[in-house]
């Protein structure tokens, strides 16, 4: 006889998992219930549909369903779906057996730190521990470090369902069945679940803040935000107007006997300074270089109005731009970008717009200059702590439009 699925067993689970993660709370019931007797055990759909088989929510005790609905609903808070199929793509992978990789790469970045506290650790949950890795990683990094052999063997039953690595499976009832969460609801529902996460410090794992914390404050495309900047500074009021009497204005016929000049708005003179010292990489300079023909690009490819200056200790190159590979980039000493600016300062005609691609670790000038500055800073970790009372890291002034860059 086929077991009827015990809905209230599995609502009292549901309930012992927000007892023991109340900030999981808000994803707990918004996860849309579908009984299905074709799902090996409990899996879950990027439409955040959890199919369950009535015979194991039968035979598995309360406390092991608690912790599997915050299992499940934790793959599709951290979107493993959409980042299974963004590495499958940039890693030309395809097939079962590497979505059933992603998928146990994705068990061991969630039960990290899932269990303890009220939930306990069902006896074959895939920990960073049962694949001999280290623990406090993501997804991604895991998929670099193992590969499916015998030792993995084991776990060729493990199946999540499409919400933890991308593939589609038959029990998938798809984006036009029954119960399904809009794109715009489930954002609601991680920014809900993020706002829990932050409200109650110290009560969710350090895996769990760092998830709040990108959730909240998304990374920006820091191409599109240093081009955003640029614009905004080479579009500012009174930048690169002039009078001119070569166009008579529009208001001499108020004065028939005057000669009146007529404003003309020319294009700004964009330079370019790039930190050519010894702690920046080629990699760094390259991408400096693929900045400066992108800014050259945006002033229609006129050379007379771009200028690049190279610069470690002092400027070494000043010149009018050609294409990329004309710039000689000589440096690699010490670091001091205030003889690049003074040489910007000197240049006839005087830039309006400064950009400067630098790693942040120089002495910046005392005095702000007349033109609208915007730094590119290539990201450094951070090495100094607390401790170091008498250090103090160099920081970009504040008359500066600051973008990270990498």
């Amino acid at each position: 006889m086929t077991p009827i699925l015990d809905s209230e067993k599995l609502f009292a689970a549901r309930l012992l998992a927000v007892r023991a993660r109340p900030y999981l709370a808000t994803a707990l019931y918004a996860l849309n219930i579908v009984e299905s007797r074709r799902v090996p055990t409990m899996a879950v759909d990027r439409c955040w549909r959890c199919y369950v088989s009535p015979a194991f929510v039968d035979h598995t005790p309360v406390e092991n369903l608690a912790s599997i609905l915050v299992h499940e609903v934790s793959h599709l808070l951290r979107d493993h779906h959409g980042r299974s199929d963004r590495f499958a793509q940039a890693h030309n992978l395809s097939g079962p057996a590497e979505r059933l990789r992603m998928n146990i790469a994705a068990d061991a970045e969630i039960n990290d730190d899932a269990f303890g506290d009220g939930l306990i650790q069902p006896e074959d949950a895939v920990t960073p521990a049962t694949l001999g890795l280290s623990s406090g990683e993501l997804m991604e990094d895991y998929l670099h470090q193992f590969r499916l052999t015998v030792t993995t063997q084991h776990l060729a039953w493990l199946d999540c369902g499409s919400g933890a690595d991308g593939l589609d499976r038959e029990w998938d009832l798809g984006p036009d069945g029954a119960d399904v969460l809009t794109e715009q609801q489930r954002d609601a529902v991680k920014f809900r679940v993020a706002q829990g996460i932050v409200g109650r410090p110290g009560d969710a794992p350090e895996g769990w803040r760092r998830w709040a914390d990108r959730a909240l404050h998304p990374p920006q495309p820091w191409r599109d935000l240093l081009g955003a900047a640029l614009r905004s500074a080479a579009s500012a009021p009174g930048l690169g107007e002039t009078h001119t009497y070569s166009r008579p204005s529009r208001r001499a016929t108020a004065l028939p006997r005057t000669i009146l000049p007529t404003l003309r708005r020319t294009p700004p003179h964009v330079t370019v300074i790039i930190d050519t010292s010894a702690s920046v990489s080629d990699t760094e300079l390259g991408s400096a270089l693929l900045e400066t023909t992108a800014i050259a690009r945006t002033l229609g490819g006129r050379k007379d109005l771009l200028t690049v200056i190279s610069c470690d200790a002092a400027a070494h190159i000043a010149g009018p731009f050609c294409h990329s590979e004309s710039i000689p980039l000589i440096g690699g000493g010490g670091t001091d970008l205030c003889t690049g600016f003074a040489k910007a300062a000197r240049a006839q005609p005087r830039p309006d717009v400064l950009v400067v691609l630098t790693d942040g670790q120089t002495p910046w000038p005392t005095h702000r200059p007349s033109a609208r500055t915007v730094v590119g800073l290539f990201r450094r970790p951070i090495t100094w702590t607390d401790d170091d009372t008498g250090y103090i890291p160099d920081q970009p002034p504040s008359w500066a439009r600051v973008v990270e860059i990498g």
